[in-house]
């Protein structure tokens, strides 16, 4: 409903949008497929970050109609968070909202994946490798919900040689792409 300059002007775009999220938003729309922005909003999972999930009830009931649902489910002991909080010698950004800020940002995208998703259908979801690597994040909300989806995660490691997968990267999904260190990154 809305034309290609006026969401390019107005929208928050990435810098890597043009190479990277532009050509599937094209490839959607050309073929008539249903194109789901599941992110929820950064000025958000910053209020989190802030002020922990409390301060998602300062929200308007519109802008919480961007977020899953609350009470939000928020385990800490799923190590992706736990490391997130291992990470607090790296500059102090790190608290204990820093994992949550996360958590409601994987918990968003599952919400809105499975509003959008019908019994039969492939919904096609990509993302930051840090929101389904291991199986969690992302993955771990759409589980909760319902564990008997059937999902299938693609992710990329890098690495100078490629002959054989890194043992670190080995189980991190179900396929992996591995690409020479030296690529060329549009992020």
């Amino acid at each position: 409903t809305i034309r290609t300059k006026d969401f390019e002007k107005e929208a928050r775009l990435w810098p890597n949008y043009s190479t990277d999220y532009k050509p599937l938003i094209e490839f959607a729309k050309d073929s008539s497929i249903l194109f789901v922005a599941t992110n929820i909003p950064r000025r958000y999972a910053s209020l989190v970050h802030k002020k922990g999930f409390e301060g998602i009830d300062e929200l308007s009931e519109e802008a919480k109609a961007t977020i899953a649902p609350t009470p939000i489910t928020y385990d800490p002991e799923v190590e992706c968070y736990k490391a997130m909080l291992e990470m607090s010698g790296m500059g102090g950004h790190v608290n204990e909202n820093f994992p949550k800020a996360q958590a409601i940002k994987d918990a968003t995208m599952a919400y809105f994946i499975l509003q959008n998703w019908e019994q039969g259908q492939t919904f096609i979801h990509y993302n930051g490798s840090y929101h389904s690597d291991n199986f969690q994040g992302i993955v771990w909300y759409l589980k909760q919900e319902n564990p008997d989806l059937n999902i299938l995660t693609i992710t990329t490691v890098e690495q100078d040689e490629l002959d054989k997968l890194d043992e670190e990267s080995v189980g991190t999904a179900d396929y992996i792409v591995c690409v020479n260190s030296n690529m060329t990154k549009t992020y």
